[in-house]
């Protein structure tokens, strides 16, 4: 039984897909195919149902995968504590960050890391930062740099690096915006542009808020920081913004009740060996958070 074939099946299993396991492992469907085909052959046992483009795993299959993902993990460890040995820092590192913190926060730091490690291909995918830790949990990435999550996650490792304040906002125009302080019952009368929900930034407003026994009115949500700026300049409602993203076409209101900060940082797995590559970077990570 080939390791790859393993890491085929496994991705299929996650992503439900066979087009999309091949997108995520750099191979062609047909490849993934023959992959899953063989190990379905070798253990004499159907593995997936096919229902049109999606794939579900079958009782044999349930079975097998906490196996596989144990093994493909296994020797991932293995074969970062060997190259560890030799005590250089190369090879490829797999980390994750958002838009906002690669923007923002992580320049000053990818610099100074690319210039003093330059055998290190670094591979920096950008997603929501509940998607990133996820990958960190599940083995598909060694860090992620990203909104902390508001609960601790057992299998998962947490530093803050930075802390981030956060703004209630709105445009020049809003009705709030001539006000010197606003009630937590006169900003939810008003619309609000927000994170998508099940974020941790929305998650964290909405528990803020529902501890007053009120709601949200949210009519537009995304997931870019940007992008929400831009709604609420134009007078599309009230946000949530880090002040970082202040400008003199937004007006923060002081809500007396909401005065929110989140916790950016590194994100990496308890039980599994960082390579050199990793651990170089949480050092330098945590050489300016103590700046």
């Amino acid at each position: 039984m080939e390791l790859n074939t393993l890491r085929a099946f496994v991705q299929v299993a996650r992503d439900g897909s066979f087009s999309q396991a091949a997108e995520h492992l750099f191979l062609t469907q047909p490849a993934i195919s023959k992959r899953i085909a063989s190990l379905e052959n070798e253990l004499d046992t159907r593995l997936f149902d096919r229902m049109g483009r999606q794939v579900f795993l079958t009782e044999a299959g349930r079975h097998l995968l906490p196996r596989a993902e144990h093994i493909i993990d296994q020797m991932s460890d293995i074969r970062r504590e060997l190259a560890n040995l030799s005590g250089r820092v190369a090879g490829r590192l797999a980390m994750a960050t958002s838009h906002h913190i690669g923007l923002h926060q992580l320049p000053a730091v990818l610099r100074s890391y690319s210039d003093t490690n330059p055998q290190v291909e670094l591979d920096i995918r950008f997603m929501e930062s509940e998607r990133a830790c996820q990958a960190v949990e599940q083995g598909e990435l060694e860090l992620a740099v990203v909104t902390l999550p508001l609960n601790p996650v057992d299998a998962l490792q947490s530093k803050t690096i930075w802390h981030d304040p956060l703004l209630v906002v709105v445009g020049l125009d809003h009705p709030l915006a001539k006000l010197e302080t606003v009630s937590l019952p006169e900003l939810v009368s008003y619309p609000a542009v927000l994170p998508t929900r099940g974020t941790y930034t929305r998650t964290l407003i909405e528990q803020r808020i529902n501890r007053h026994h009120l709601q949200v009115n949210c009519t537009l949500s995304t997931d870019y920081l940007e992008t929400l700026k831009m709604m609420a300049t134009i007078g599309l409602g009230w946000s949530l913004l880090p002040d970082i993203l202040l400008d003199d076409q937004l007006v923060p209101l002081q809500v007396t009740e909401l005065k929110l900060s989140r916790s950016l940082g590194i994100v990496s797995h308890r039980k599994r060996t960082l390579s050199n590559a990793a651990r170089v970077m949480r050092e330098l990570l945590l050489f300016y958070a103590n700046r």
